[in-house]
């Protein structure tokens, strides 16, 4: 077979090839989208999220105690981890 034949071959061969995989993966959002949106049709809304009232009503005392609240949970979190790596 002459070089032109078989470079004409291969391209159109590598053509196939793109075409068949860049179809896959359009059908593939498309099909990502569509459940995206059967989703969110179906499920519920989410609860809007709403402020702690304690650390809104008490002022910065409150805020500061769950600070350091908070602070000492993840201490306590991070001193588990270290000690169970070892």
């Amino acid at each position: 077979m002459p070089e032109t034949s078989l470079i004409n071959e291969s391209l159109s061969l590598m053509a196939i090839g793109m075409g068949i995989v860049f179809s896959f993966l359009l059908l593939l959002v498309v099909l990502l989208r569509a459940m995206s949106w059967i989703a969110g049709r179906l499920s519920p809304g989410l609860p809007e999220a709403s402020a702690p009232s304690a650390a809104v009503s008490t002022g910065s005392d409150a805020v500061s105690a769950s600070n350091d609240e908070l602070i000492a949970v993840i201490s306590a979190a991070i001193a588990r981890y270290r000690s169970s790596r070892r």
